[in-house]
Order: structure tokens, then C-alpha cells, then sequence
């Protein structure tokens, strides 16, 4: 599966991933979920949508 038109490439996001707080080697789902997190946000400015829009495979809106 390509890259989705909102989402970063891997080396897009190997670029920031240092700077951004929590890894994943960090307990709980913080840093697990840090580049669906960038995505989901990068989905929602480049969309023009509400938050409430956010596609399912980015987690729930309302804990994004």
C-alpha cells in the first residue's frame, strides 16, 4: 500500500520523529501512537475539515 496523501513518508517522519515528545519505547500508548497522531492533525489542516471528520484509522477524534 503507497502512502496516503495526507500522511508522511517514512523518511518524512524519520526527519521529526526525535522531536517529538514520548517514543515508543516509552510505557503506555504515547509514543506508539506519535506518528498517527502527525498524520491525523497533517489530515485535518490539509482537509480543511472539523475534527469530528478525522478518519477512523487515526483513532477517535475526541482523543487524538
Amino acid at each position: 500500500m503507497g502512502i496516503k496523501r495526507y500522511e508522511l513518508s517514512k523518511a518524512q517522519w524519520s526527519r521529526i520523529a526525535l522531536l517529538v515528545p514520548g517514543k515508543s519505547a516509552d510505557p503506555g500508548r504515547t509514543g506508539a501512537d506519535n506518528r498517527l497522531f502527525v498524520n491525523g492533525c497533517l489530515w485535518v489542516l490539509r482537509s480543511g475539515a472539523h475534527w469530528c471528520d478525522l478518519p477512523e484509522r487515526y483513532g477517535k477524534w475526541k482523543t487524538v
